[in-house]
């Protein structure tokens, strides 16, 4: 509402008196430019003579016995400017005064626009002092029933009064809101509004109806204190969005820079606070503990506003850093320099438990594209930089050594470290994310590893191939280890994979062997081409990189490929062959023996442990060498007593290689048979159970 124009004008003379009686006279006793200097005597005086004209308009019915509202506040006003000016010398006409009061003079009430005037130079107390003569004058003219003629003039002095006082209260705001933005502080403006402030509490005490029952307007508490209180939230707002952003095209950690930004600007603000705002106040003000709560709502709801928007991995992660470890620490609200003043202990959570919740799982969720390319870029790494240039694998400590059980563990400890230090809960959902996608990741690189390795025969396949198995042991040892991590379903995956790779390196052995096994045993081996030593040469190509593998694997893997020779040349041996005679016989059964001794020597130098394959070749070669057939029977009992697995098919099969009629066979099977039975060799050492038998044993 704009003020009434018509409020520059003195008041009409009351109809009680004439037109030249009671007239006030304005005693400036400064020019209008030096009104900030003005001295509040001339106040004190204004006030007396108010009363003076008010107590001669008064009927006398209506002063007996009881004093109106308004001089009542009037007189109230006029204790506070004495209690205000106490022990202060009185000025009359620039002559000090000591012990003697001035003569009231005699003055207009300061019209609207005057008032007004005085609330734009910032000279507020002698604004509110002019306010509450205008405020008092028409409450007294409302008790003397002066407006019964004319409601409109009331409603328009109410207005009036309204209108500056809210001038006062958008005044204030100003004063607060400049109070950080200018770089120097105006003390003597911040003490004379909180002078300001207490003279208005004790004029208009805090209730909750007006002083005058004709207009709410007039007489209420303006609770300038609580406007105070909303400025300095106002000012925590503006300082808050004050902090420079950029924008993500213009700077990829635009966010980190806006909270540093922020932090410095802010922890400026509040040490001006502690050593320069905080004396304007009294210290039931809590200037500091106030400015800091607004400037904590404030931040509250900018972050709220930036955890809503479209944040990457790294800007999710900077902001909840910036929550849980900057906010608090000496960067920031804990600063030294902002110490005792400032204090934290008291503030609510800068972000509600959803706003946390929901920044934790888009953090995660972002998390794990991010971990899903990290290992996807492990694997790359392998193909294009080991696999497709042939580098051999590293050696470390007689083990063949692949850098991917390190680099998992890396990524995951990294990711781990980064969220256990925003909090433990974090820190266990980023361990579980982890842990799932390196359960997705082993069999993708399982079939792009098994893919790689049957498109070509590759040198540098069984090296890795060790180094390989070998890191994967070290990763859930690592796990287990540094991490506490369940494995029971990874080491299941793991298992899988170690088979199947297993199966990779028996196959690729049984493509180097079975030709050479065809060459040495030939139908009629005796003039085979190549010997034993071709064998155990090239199986040694796949074996003697078994030593590098981590034990007891590379154990159990090298005595698989043990067996897998044995088997193999007992395969080849009981094929049918053309009938031998008794020389050739003899020089089968030697040629076995002394092969038998090259595969076992070069196993067992080779660290297998499975002496146990050695008799059965030198069984069959005692059988096929033997001379007398009743002696046959007892070779044929130490066979079945070695190796329980053996069927009939594979002893008949045998017995035919020695030449021996079906009805001698048959008789030979029935007599051994018990001892088969009886045999108790552990489970598990199985050999002629893997050995196919051919169909016609006999044709010869």
């Amino acid at each position: 509402m704009e003020l009434d124009t018509r409020s520059v004008t003195s008041e009409p003379a009351s109809p009680m008196n004439s037109p030249g009686e009671e007239k006030m006279e304005v005693a400036s006793e400064q020019s209008s430019s030096d009104l900030q200097s003005r001295d509040s005597g001339f106040f004190e005086r204004g006030i007396k003579t108010m009363l003076s004209i008010r107590k001669s308009k008064r009927s006398p019915n209506k002063e007996r016995g009881k004093e109106g509202i308004g001089t009542w506040n009037a007189k109230r006003l006029l204790r506070t400017l004495r209690s205000y000016e106490e022990n202060k010398p009185m000025i009359c006409n620039g002559v000090e005064e000591i012990g003697e009061i001035c003569e009231p003079v005699e003055a207009k009430p300061l019209s609207v626009m005057e008032i007004n005037e005085l609330i734009q130079k910032r000279q507020l107390l002698e604004a509110f002092a002019s306010i509450r003569l205008m405020e008092d004058e028409t409450i007294s003219e409302w008790d003397a029933e002066k407006y019964n003629d004319n409601p409109q003039e009331f409603v328009r002095k109410c207005k009036d009064v309204d209108l500056l006082y809210n001038s006062i209260t958008n005044a204030i705001q100003s004063i607060v809101e400049g109070t950080l933005e200018d770089p120097t502080l105006e003390h003597t403006l911040l003490t004379s509004m909180v002078t300001l402030i207490a003279r208005e509490e004790a004029a208009h005490p805090n209730t909750d109806s007006a002083a005058c029952p004709g207009s709410d307007l007039l007489g209420r508490p303006r609770k300038w204190r609580e406007q105070w209180r909303e400025a300095i939230n106002e000012s925590a707002r503006k300082r808050v969005l004050k902090a420079p952003m950029a924008s993500r095209e213009e700077a990829t950690s635009w966010l980190d820079l806006h909270l540093h930004f922020l932090q410095e600007h802010l922890r400026e603000d509040l040490l001006k606070i502690k050593l320069s705002v905080k004396k304007c106040y009294p210290e039931e003000y809590l200037v500091c503990d106030t400015y800091v709560e607004a400037f904590h709502n404030a931040i509250a709801s900018h972050l709220q506003e930036l955890s809503q928007g479209p944040l990457d991995f790294h800007e999710l992660y900077t902001l909840l850093d910036w929550v849980a470890n900057t906010y608090h620490s000496e960067l920031f609200l804990g600063h030294p320099d902002l110490k005792p003043e400032v204090k934290t202990e008291n503030l609510s959570l800068l972000l509600t438990p959803a706003d946390w919740d929901k920044l934790n799982d888009d953090y995660i969720a972002s998390a794990k594209g991010k971990i899903k390319s990290y290992f996807g870029n492990i694997l790359r790494l392998e193909v294009t930089e080991k696999w497709e240039k042939e580098v051999h694998s590293e050696e470390n400590e007689n083990l063949y050594h692949a850098s991917l059980a390190f680099d998992i563990q890396t990524i995951i400890g990294q990711h781990m470290k980064l969220s256990g230090a925003i909090s433990r809960g974090l820190e266990t959902k980023m361990l579980e994310l982890c842990v799932a996608e390196l359960l997705e990741f082993i069999p993708r690189f399982e079939q792009e590893f098994t893919a790689w390795s049957t498109a070509q025969d590759s040198p540098i396949f069984v090296p890795h191939l060790v180094a390989y198995i070998n890191s994967f042991q070290d990763l859930v040892s690592g796990l287990e280890t540094a991490f506490k991590v369940n494995t029971e379903e990874l080491q299941k995956i793991l298992a899988a994979l170690t088979r199947n790779f297993t199966n990779i390196f028996l196959t690729k052995l049984r493509t180097k062997a079975q030709p050479l096994l065809k060459k040495i045993l030939t139908k009629n081996w005796i003039l085979a081409t190549e010997g034993p030593d071709s064998l155990t040469s090239a199986v040694s190509q796949f074996s003697e990189h078994l030593q590098h593998m981590r034990e007891p694997l590379g154990q159990e893997l090298l005595q698989e490929v043990h067996k897998y020779v044995v088997k193999e040349y007992i395969t080849q041996v009981i094929k049918p062959r053309w009938k031998m005679n008794r020389e050739t016989r003899q020089q089968v059964s030697r040629k076995m023996s002394l092969e038998a001794a090259i595969i076992h020597d070069t196993f067992i130098d080779q660290g297998s442990g499975a002496n146990w394959l050695s008799p059965a070749i030198d069984h069959i070669a005692n059988i096929i060498g033997e001379k007398k057939k009743d002696k046959i029977k007892a070779h044929v009992k130490e066979l079945c007593r070695d190796y329980p697995d053996i069927r009939k098919e594979h002893i008949l099969a045998i017995l035919a290689l020695r030449g021996l009629g079906r009805a001698r066979r048959a008789a030979i099977f029935r007599q051994v048979h018990h001892a088969r039975e009886s045999s108790d060799r552990g489970e598990g050492s199985t050999l002629f159970a893997e050995i196919d038998v051919p169909v016609i044993i006999s044709c010869f």
